[in-house]
């Protein structure tokens, strides 16, 4: 390669000279709003329409829209076309539409449902888009040539009502990004009369929070907006609204938020169910249609849909962040500002804007006034001017003689000459005169105006308030206060169902959900293995798992991975690290650690320990000294009252007593009180319930008082073989 063809270049130098053009053309002229509220896509697409003549005449085909807008915007079809939609009722993207739409346009808070083409929908400019072009013609703001020179179009539209707050509006920039929230209409309206009256206003007071076209639930949180307010950096939640249908046992969710759609939050429920996460949910489906938006939730009869609910705001887009960054361009600079600040800007915008306006109206009535002052000087001799006209012989001359006849310029000259002969008479001209007064008040009042900020201002004020009485609509996006939700927190996320648990002599435990147990009911066990507890509960539930070396383990039954009956369940040796030949004997299940357990021992006596004895604050997993062991322990029951138990010896002493008789301790490892005594050497080797022990008179065996030896186990008990009683 010749060295003749290379071109030697510092990289700054390159990207000064070639990306640099490129980043500004795409922060200026592309991605990022004016203080109008739109970019020159919107603008340019708005205004053609204005010139069409959709402001006030019947719809139009889109395709002939976009085509008359291409003059304006050379891009792409597809490109002003996806422009206008977004701008449309149809869409529903705005808060306040400035586009009246016919045909399929699509939905902002659906990804698939895809808007129809130009050829088959039809647009004219909403009736709101008045405010957007008000004194347009009066020379309100500048206009520029188009990119080929054919056309002149305004650079900003003189909109009465800060439109850049009312729409959402967002964009990609090289470098930089703008993402403006929409707000209600009427509460920005009335906090710009506030600013304007007091520039120290809390604008809090008036612009609630954010609204959204979509509605939903925004999560308020002061301190976070008021730091939006002040700098347009920040962000806050939005949580989508549902109802629930007790009747179908069904969740209907009608209004999602802004920035999330149908289809993400139906794959993102789906996922959950599909990975066991959620398993109260049967059926997901969209069922939107022209009463508009509703994704349901076919759940369990059984099933908290609230419980549900804050789930699915954890886990999918059914609650979402809204990242405020209000980057607006003021005179061609891109400005990160807060609410007060971009009302600053807006309100010198207008002031402008009417007083161009202003002198748009001066000028033309003071012509119009030179004009008639001129008519008022041939009042006095109307048959004069008839004769210079008449007997002026050329044409050209005729301007230059009435010129001369009257004391006028020649722009009074011409207005005269160019007056039809019947016109030439007193009335008419007499009528054209009475209008001098009224005319040179009115250019004395429009120059107060002109001279006067706060008649300017006022000015705009009444327009904000004529803008609000028209265009205002109440409230879509609900207010929840941060402090009135539920913290959604780990265990929340964690699904509740009902379940059973199943402990096995040989340490084996099975946590199995009633779905499952009852599709599939056959244990399966190791040799010579056997169930010797079974505990119905449910996945919240906290598990206490006693052990023969007096210890107590602590676990959250949801840490227990579900099982089938098929299988043999988890190990508690290796989950729990107990130690050599240390064995699970008993277990129970709480939520609120209330009752007492009852430990008896072969000695007789029983204790009687509150379950909140094993309640922590910290989140103690293992708790030594559960109970006593200075007597071999016979039985462990929950009790959640008392009741009647019946203990057995092992010289067939029988003893029924009531648990009331036990004094309940809160020491676990207390030697409890003694209940049956003693004779020749017995010891207590069982303790059973009334129903379980099968007797047919339990009050023959009943004491009041105890300690008790209890009486002998009569024949016909024994005859019965209900139960055994094993000593060994």
């Amino acid at each position: 390669m010749s060295d003749k063809n290379l071109i030697i270049q510092k990289i700054p130098e390159t990207l000064e000279k070639n990306y640099m053009p490129y980043a500004m053309s795409v922060i200026v002229s592309r991605a990022i709003p004016e203080i109008d509220g739109f970019k020159p896509s919107h603008r340019k697409l708005l205004y053609t329409m204005y010139k069409m003549g959709l402001l006030t005449g019947n719809r139009t085909k889109s395709a002939n829209v976009v085509g008359q807008t291409m003059k304006l915007n050379p891009h792409g079809d597809m490109a002003i076309y996806e422009t206008l939609v977004r701008l449309t009722r149809g869409n529903g993207a705005l808060l306040h539409p400035y586009i009246d739409s016919k045909g399929n346009m699509g939905r902002q808070y659906s990804r698939d449902m895809q808007f129809a083409a130009p050829r088959y929908t039809e647009v004219r400019l909403e009736k709101i888009c008045e405010e957007l072009f008000r004194d347009l013609d009066k020379n309100a703001v500048d206009f520029v040539d188009n990119y080929d020179g054919t056309m002149k179009e305004p650079t900003l539209l003189p909109a009465t009502f800060p439109s850049i707050l009312v729409n959402a509006n967002q964009g990609i920039a090289v470098g930089m990004a703008s993402n403006l929230c929409s707000f209600n209409l009427r509460e920005v309206c009335e906090a710009t009369i506030a600013y304007i009256k007091d520039e120290n206003v809390d604008l809090l007071q008036y612009i609630k929070a954010p609204d959204f076209s979509t509605g939903g639930a925004l999560i308020f949180n002061e301190k976070n907006m008021r730091e939006i307010y002040e700098t347009g950096k920040g962000s806050f939640k939005v949580r989508a609204k549902y109802n629930y249908d007790k009747k179908n046992s069904c969740i209907e969710i009608y209004e999602i938020p802004y920035t999330t759609t149908t289809e993400a939050i139906i794959d993102a429920i789906i996922e959950l169910v599909k990975n066991g996460k959620i398993k109260d949910i049967i059926d997901v489906r969209d069922e939107t249609d022209l009463d508009g938006l509703k994704i349901t939730l076919d759940i369990r009869k059984s099933a908290d849909p609230d419980s549900i609910m804050n789930r699915l705001y954890k886990l999918t887009p059914l609650e979402d962040s809204f990242s405020c960054n209000f980057n607006v361009l003021i005179s061609g600079t891109p400005c990160v500002m807060g609410i007060r600040s971009i009302l600053k800007e807006w309100v010198s915008f207008r002031v402008d804007c009417i007083k161009r306006q202003t002198l748009f109206d001066i000028e033309k009535k003071e012509a119009k006034l030179h004009l008639l002052l001129g008519l008022r000087k041939i009042l006095l001799d109307i048959d004069k001017a008839i004769a210079i006209i008449r007997n002026t012989e050329n044409d050209e001359q005729v301007v230059p003689n009435l010129m001369e006849g009257f004391g006028i310029d020649k722009l009074q000259a011409e207005f005269i000459a160019e007056i039809k002969l019947r016109n030439l008479n007193r009335e008419y001209i007499l009528d054209r005169v009475g209008e001098v007064d009224t005319l040179q008040k009115e250019i004395v009042d429009l120059k107060d105006i002109y001279g006067s900020e706060k008649r300017i201002k006022q000015i705009i004020m009444k327009q904000l308030g004529d803008v609000a009485k028209k265009y205002a609509q109440p409230r879509r996006t609900e207010i929840i206060c941060e402090t009135s939700i539920e913290e959604i927190t780990q265990e929340h996320m964690i699904e509740d169902y009902n379940l059973k648990m199943f402990l096995t002599e040989q340490n084996y435990i099975k946590k199995i959900p009633l779905v499952s147990l009852r599709s599939n009911p056959e244990h399966k066990l190791k040799e010579d293995d056997t169930i010797i507890q079974e505990l119905e509960t449910h996945n919240k539930a906290e598990l206490l798992l006693f052990s023969n070396r007096q210890t107590v383990y602590k676990m959250r039954i949801y840490d227990i991975p579900d099982c089938k009956a098929s299988s043999l369940g988890e190990y508690l040796t290796n989950m729990l690290q107990l130690e050599e030949d240390e064995r699970i004997i008993f277990m129970t299940a709480t939520d609120n650690y209330s009752g007492w357990l009852l430990f008896s021992f072969e000695n007789g006596k029983c204790a009687k320990i509150t379950l909140e004895s094993y309640a922590t604050k910290t989140n103690r997993k293992k708790l030594a000294n559960a109970y006593s062991d200075l007597s071999p322990l016979v039985d462990i029951r929950y009790l959640a009252e008392d009741t009647d138990l019946v203990a057995y010896s092992s010289i067939n002493k029988v003893l029924v007593f009531n648990t009331a008789a036990i004094n309940p301790k809160t020491t676990r490892d207390s030697q409890g009180v003694q209940v049956m005594k003693s004779k020749k050497g017995s010891r207590m080797c069982s303790v059973k319930t009334i129903e379980e022990s099968g007797i047919r008179n339990p009050d023959y065996y009943r004491t009041k008082v105890i300690p008790a030896i209890g009486c002998y186990l009569r024949a016909e008990d024994l005859e019965d073989k209900q139960i055994t009683i094993d000593c060994t």
